[in-house]
């Protein structure tokens, strides 16, 4: 079991590491055949911006050509961009403006603006090749030195952040369920302890009862044999608490019995300890007394057990009722376990399956999730909370396969 556990959460592990990496280079590829597809609409741009200025040179218009043109070409422009001559001397005068998008310091001196200029044309040439501006003789008139546009920037990054963010949520993902795991464990280890006591405390006092029955009437016969059965039965209770817990964490040997049989021996174990308790609840069995499941009985027997006692703690009322009946469907064997208890609100009844679930003050969530693993994981089949409305009580549903 311990093996299946560590195996499991290897598992889990692996998938997270590549959930995490098919994120990673979905995002990367994502973004940057987005950002390449950006650059070269700016390429464009550019080179609209440079066929244009070739074609000034090479021909004669008038201002307003030359205005229609620099009008909707350069105002497109929205990424930093430096015209310069053949020499990487910026123009800062000519036809364009020769600097677009580009914070200067009105502080500086002509000295530093042009080595603060000729800083930027190095920084653009390495984000991308100049575009050259030809004469029709071949001539290099000028050269465009431009880099990327905001979005582009940010585009860039994006997937970086978005790895990072993917990672945080796996990682808190991850701790956050070893936390609950945890948690449940600790819930499990010490509601077993303390059910192991329970299941423990009822046949051990007895048995010191009995102990003392024996002392006071060890000179009657008849009183010592009809105690002797008494402490017989109880080492008979304690065998089976050692036998079904020695099954937990096992795979139970599976055997074809009698459901109604099965069930009637733990209705009668409770009708004859219900007067004892003073509590006046009133247990019926009823249904086919014929049909047959493949069962483990001690293991079976304990969840019925704890939805009786589950049905005994959830009535309040001076006269309980928890009726067990038996139903044949056609591929199924359902038990139904109705009590006219405090009921259980809708939204939880997923979570009284829960190890630590428990509305009683003193409770500590067990048993209900012992009753699911045993039916569920051992029996292959099924509980469900089949109906409740508050303050009218609740009906456990239990189907078996034939």
């Amino acid at each position: 079991m311990k093996l299946n556990s560590t195996t499991t959460s290897l598992n889990i592990k692996l998938v997270l590491l590549v959930l995490a990496l098919a994120i990673a280079s979905g995002t990367v590829f994502y973004t940057q055949n987005l950002v390449e597809k950006l650059q070269q609409k700016e390429k464009q741009v550019v080179q609209l911006y440079a066929d244009g200025f070739e074609y000034i040179v090479n021909t004669d218009l008038t201002d307003s050509d030359l205005t229609f043109i620099f009008t909707n070409v350069i105002q497109r422009i929205d990424f930093p961009l430096i015209l310069t001559d053949n020499s990487n001397n910026v123009n800062l005068t000519g036809i364009g403006g020769g600097i677009r998008n580009l914070e200067i310091d009105s502080t500086l001196t002509p000295e530093e603006t042009k080595e603060f200029l000729e800083n930027k044309i190095i920084e653009l040439a390495k984000i991308n090749p100049p575009i050259e501006v030809t004469h029709r003789d071949s001539i290099v008139l000028a050269k465009i030195y431009y880099g990327d546009s905001d979005l582009v920037k940010r585009l860039k990054y994006y997937p970086y952040l978005q790895i990072i963010f993917a990672i945080l949520f796996i990682i808190i993902f991850y701790v956050g369920f070893s936390h609950v795991k945890k948690t449940e464990q600790s819930n499990i280890w010490v509601g077993m302890s303390k059910e192991t006591a329970h299941q423990l405390g009822t046949p051990i006092s007895s048995l010191m009862g009995w102990s003392e029955m024996l002392k006071i009437n060890h000179k009657n016969p008849d009183k010592v044999l009809d105690t002797a059965e008494e402490i017989n039965s109880d080492l008979e209770r304690l065998n089976k608490i050692a036998q079904r817990f020695s099954k937990i964490g096992s795979k139970p040997e599976l055997k074809k019995k009698n459901v109604y049989s099965t069930i009637s021996n733990v209705v009668a174990y409770f009708e004859r300890r219900l007067p004892q308790s003073r509590r006046n609840v009133m247990l019926s069995l009823k249904g086919n007394k014929e049909i047959e499941s493949e069962l483990n009985t001690e293991l079976f027997e304990w969840v019925i057990e704890n939805l009786i006692k589950n049905a005994l703690d959830a009535i309040e009322s001076k006269k309980g009722k928890i009726s067990i009946e038996i139903i044949d469907s056609e591929k199924c064997v359902d038990i139904e376990v109705a009590d006219n208890g405090k009921g259980i609100d809708l939204r939880k009844r997923t979570e009284v399956f829960r190890p630590g679930y428990s509305t009683k003050r003193r409770g500590w969530g067990l048993g209900l999730s012992l009753s699911k693993r045993i039916i569920e994981e051992y029996h292959r089949g099924k509980i469900i909370v089949k109906n409740s409305v508050i303050n009218e009580g609740t009906t456990f549903k239990i189907s078996l396969k034939k």
